[in-house]
């Protein structure tokens, strides 16, 4: 698939609002610009201390100006995502951050789903949104985090939580961020013991008919190498690659 530069300029947009809406669940995580680049990163703490890592996003700006941005403005523990188009090499990308004292910590791919067809395999276990406080306290003890409140469990919160349910166990969940007119698809798990048994495929066929029900034009999201072989299933596209780089002394700053 080929991929204009405005349409990873749209995708890069959903993923910044929707990670940062995934984020914020825990403390206010902020998405902005800075010059060309996206900034997502904590809002100010009392306690400099207390800020989680942040995330610089780059796209089609060269590595030496983009250096040059995240060193001025930048905390200590930041990342820099060079989002790369399907057509694009990123050789040039990992030679030139290297240079600069980079080290690469990862890839991953970056998926969209229009949601002009949506398979529906079909589901072994049932699936489910969460929609009570019963539900969520349930969830909460599985993820080890504090449950969903009440009021992000209606149509009006700005994620949809769901989970495949064997019996009353949850054995695997997903999560839709509504993201400027789109979606974010965020943590799709299903429990070792429960793999190959089709639970992921049904937990995203619910979320993404779900997604189009509610106006969203299209559900983004990225994966590793492992998530990359179940997600053209569901009938997603993949349009570039993100290069996840750190600086390699964190005290250069």
């Amino acid at each position: 698939m080929t991929t204009g530069k405005r349409d990873i300029e749209a995708a890069i947009e959903v993923f910044v609002h929707g990670f940062s809406t995934d984020k914020s669940r825990t403390f206010p995580y902020e998405a902005s610009r800075v010059g060309p680049l996206w900034l997502m990163r904590d809002a100010e703490r009392k306690n400099a201390r207390d800020y989680r890592g942040e995330e610089w996003i780059v796209h089609d700006v060269a590595a030496e100006e983009a250096d040059a941005i995240v060193r001025q403005h930048a905390r200590p523990g930041f990342a820099v995502s060079v989002v790369i188009a399907n057509d694009g090499p990123d050789e040039p990308t990992r030679t030139a951050y290297k240079a600069l004292g980079y080290r690469l910590l990862r890839t991953e791919g970056f998926f969209v789903q229009s949601l002009r067809q949506i398979p529906d395999p079909p589901a072994i276990v049932s699936i489910e949104r969460v929609r009570t406080a019963e539900r969520a306290a349930q969830l909460g003890k599985v993820i080890r985090r504090r449950p969903l409140p009440d009021d992000q469990l209606g149509d009006n919160a700005p994620f949809r939580q769901y989970v495949a349910l064997d019996g009353d166990a949850i054995v695997g969940r997903v999560r839709s961020i509504d993201a400027v007119g789109a979606t974010w698809c965020s943590a799709m798990f299903v429990e070792p013991s429960h793999r190959r048994r089709g639970i992921g495929q049904a937990l995203m066929a619910k979320m993404l008919h779900d997604d189009k029900a509610h106006g969203s034009r299209c559900s983004m999201l990225l994966a590793t190498r492992a998530g990359a072989l179940l997600y053209p299933r569901m009938g997603y596209e993949r349009i570039g690659t993100l290069l996840i780089f750190a600086p390699k002394n964190r005290t250069s700053l």
